[in-house]
């Protein structure tokens, strides 16, 4: 029980071994020379935690309080749609087995539920309509984001220009590790922690995209590049990566506010335009050209590679491989702009363009067949009518005609 313990104990300290974390030939001895509050410290991140739940719990009072009053002034207004008719069969394998059946499941439903197979595609697709969140709750979401995105850009852009680091990447490494962290600083790595902890403990509920997955990694590279690079105080290349991605999405999410409102066409597409350029700039010419670089080449101009230099370049590298990800995805939408087709985010959580038209088209259809049919019947009789009335008049005509042709000849 007790060597256990001890083994635990001795495993502990291999975490933050030296040559993990620190170049080769500076130990933690040389950054302890730095005060308590002039120094990162792994303890730190400990803060992280209460601040993600604060985020939440602020997020919740903007979402209830503020974000209603900022959409009705940009009129946004919930889509009115048509609601599946009960039915307790569909209703539990729609929550227990699948929103999509199959094929065979269809029939199996025809057989259990007595309907037609455009009867059961029909209420899986208003079913899942139903499910779709509104245009209000994406509009909060997307207000939410533009209002920490432009805060903590406006206040880190304050806090870096007027640092030698943000003019000369060189300056990133001068003395390192040994670099004295500012309380700004601080206070920029651990909101930014604390916000992107907050979207993770509440992607469960937020709106679901295509880019869900993609966002669940992000969000995961995000937290594990600022954690490390925190604890291996790499403050100056951190605080330039945050400074770099909030740029581009205060555009985009100012960009989806507007789209979801009513009469912003114009301002939408402008914006749009804007953070295409700038997301394009940033996160494909800038971010690698000179973030990677200076990790990657500038770095070694004052130490040699070591773990921790090669792990922090990989979740660079990560982060890298979503911008082209998502740059793919803008990219289609620029064509789709040009082509004056572009209607809704690619990211969208909607369904495709031809299942809306069935469901905008059909609906009355989607009521129940036995209508349709009745209203066709009901046109058929009448026109068999007018056919008849039209046979028997022109046959009194006939006859009548054929009664004057005899009455003359008689004459």
């Amino acid at each position: 029980m007790l060597s256990t313990a001890a083994s635990r104990m001795d495993l502990l300290p291999d975490i933050w071994r030296e040559d993990y974390w620190l170049p080769p030939g500076v130990t933690w001895r040389d950054v302890e020379q730095l005060a308590d509050s002039e120094r990162a410290r792994p303890r730190d991140l400990l803060i992280a935690l209460p601040l993600a739940l604060g985020f939440v719990a602020l997020r919740y009072v903007f979402e209830r309080f503020f974000a209603p009053p900022m959409g009705r002034c940009l009129g946004v207004k919930n889509r009115i749609q048509a609601t599946a008719a009960p039915s307790p069969k569909l209703e539990s394998f729609y929550t227990q087995r699948s929103r999509q059946p199959t094929q065979s499941e269809i029939v199996n439903l025809m057989s259990l539920c007595g309907k037609t197979q455009r009867q059961i595609e029909t209420w899986f697709r208003l079913r899942r309509n139903q499910d779709r969140p509104c245009q209000t709750k994406k509009f909060g979401e997307a207000a939410w984001r533009f209002f920490f995105y432009i805060t903590a850009f406006t206040a880190g852009l304050a806090c870096l220009i007027d640092r030698p680091w943000f003019w000369d990447l060189r300056e990133c490494w001068r003395k390192y590790p040994v670099q004295i962290m500012e309380r700004a600083h601080y206070w920029y790595y651990m909101l930014e922690l604390g916000f992107y902890g907050s979207l993770l403990l509440r992607i469960s509920v937020d709106v679901k995209r295509k880019d869900f997955k993609e966002q669940v990694i992000h969000h995961l590279a995000t937290i594990f590049l600022l954690s490390f690079s925190y604890c291996a105080n790499y403050l100056r290349i951190g605080t330039l990566v945050m400074l770099l991605h909030d740029s581009s999405d205060i555009l985009l999410e100012s960009a989806k506010m507007f789209n979801y409102g009513t009469g912003w066409r114009r301002t939408c597409d402008t914006l749009f335009v804007v953070f295409t350029l700038v997301f394009l700039v940033t996160r494909l010419v800038i971010f690698p050209t000179k973030i990677i670089h200076t990790t990657l080449v500038l770095s070694m101009e004052d130490f040699k590679p070591f773990p921790g230099y090669y792990f922090f370049n990989v979740l660079l590298m990560v982060l890298q491989v979503l911008h082209i990800f998502w740059a793919g995805l803008i990219l289609r939408m620029v064509y789709k702009f040009l082509k004056g087709k572009l209607e809704k985010d690619e990211r969208s959580d909607e369904e495709s363009d031809v299942e809306e038209e069935e469901d905008n088209n059909g609906r009355n259809v989607d009521q129940g067949g036995d209508h349709c049919w009745e209203r066709s019947k009901d046109k058929l009789n009448s026109k068999l009518s007018m056919l008849t009335n039209n046979c028997v008049l022109n046959n009194l005509t006939n006859h009548r005609e054929s009664v004057a042709d005899k009455m003359r000849k008689a004459d």
